[in-house]
């Protein structure tokens, strides 16, 4: 069902706000805009509806007949409008909170930390929206993010950086019994590798190029869609798998995994938290968004 006819909201909201204060200046003071932008606004409603609702006098506005009685049904309906939308915004809840990542950064990165977060935090109730591609993502879906991206968010999306990117091969400790590899030398190996869709991230070819073994095809390789799965194979010993450094490494502390090289390689990317840009941002989302830059500064 079409709602018409619907006046702009811009001047309904300018003209509520100069019939309480009778004055286009101190709306303009109220809703930071200028004195002439209330002026049009209010105008461009007169010209809406076909009728003049202020009478303009030298130092004052004074309601028309017709002003007064659009006056009292438009304040209501903005009270209306304005308290369903608290409603909406309570029941989400200060308290409610969306984050949205990829598999990666749920395995390896956020549930580790999630229990410290939890315990400082008991009253927020988290929901969590695992995503490989934030770009399929409608910034309705969730209100904090945290992702890999090499040019910065899409559309729509506020960010932060958090972590610079930094990768190197990574492998089982038995795997290479100790050793550590040329770059020249890994093509020879089993390389655990990410499928073709997932892009935004450094490909064994870029990594191996970055460090100056070009053209390399490595003869054996084993590929899988999801960046947890390819750590857990190198864990097994199946090969060697790209990792990305603050992502791997509990895996380093607690030698489920250990440096295949000591050759490393960026695209310039970096672990970023996203938020939607034009919504109210709760206490929720504050709380989490700030909670995010002090784990990444404390472990720069």
């Amino acid at each position: 069902m079409r709602i018409s006819p619907l006046p702009p909201l811009p001047c309904l909201v300018a003209f509520e706000s100069a019939m309480r204060h009778g004055s286009f200046t101190r709306a303009a003071s109220e809703l930071h805009l200028t004195q002439s932008a209330i002026s049009r606004q209010v105008a461009q409603l007169e010209h809406f509806l076909g009728k003049k609702l202020f009478i303009r006098e030298p130092r004052a506005l004074r309601l028309t007949v017709s002003g007064q009685a659009y006056a009292e049904e438009v304040q209501r309906l903005l009270a209306a409008c304005a308290e369903a939308t608290e409603d909406v915004m309570k029941r989400k809840g200060h308290g409610e909170l969306t984050v949205a990542c990829s598999s990666g950064v749920a395995v390896l990165w956020l549930t580790p930390r999630l229990p410290a977060f939890r315990a400082a935090h008991p009253d927020v109730h988290l929901r969590l929206l695992v995503n490989d591609s934030l770009a399929s993502l409608a910034p309705a879906e969730f209100d904090v993010g945290m992702y890999y991206l090499r040019e910065g968010p899409p559309p729509g999306l506020a960010s932060r950086r958090l972590y610079d990117e930094e990768v190197f091969p990574v492998c089982a400790p038995h795997y290479l019994g100790g050793r550590q590899l040329a770059p020249a030398e890994l093509a020879g190996e089993t390389l655990l590798t990410l499928e073709d869709g997932q892009r935004q991230w450094m490909s064994w070819q870029t990594w191996l190029a970055r460090n100056g073994v070009a053209d390399a095809r490595a003869p054996r390789k084993l590929v899988a869609n999801q960046y947890p799965i390819l750590l857990q194979l190198a864990m097994e010993g199946q090969g060697i798998a790209l990792g990305w450094r603050h992502m791997i490494d509990r895996c380093l502390r607690e030698r489920l995994l250990v440096r295949a090289s000591e050759a490393s390689a960026t695209l310039g990317g970096g672990y970023y938290a996203v938020w939607p840009q034009a919504r109210a941002e709760g206490a929720a989302a504050r709380l989490f968004r700030n909670w995010l830059a002090q784990q990444s500064t404390a472990e720069q």
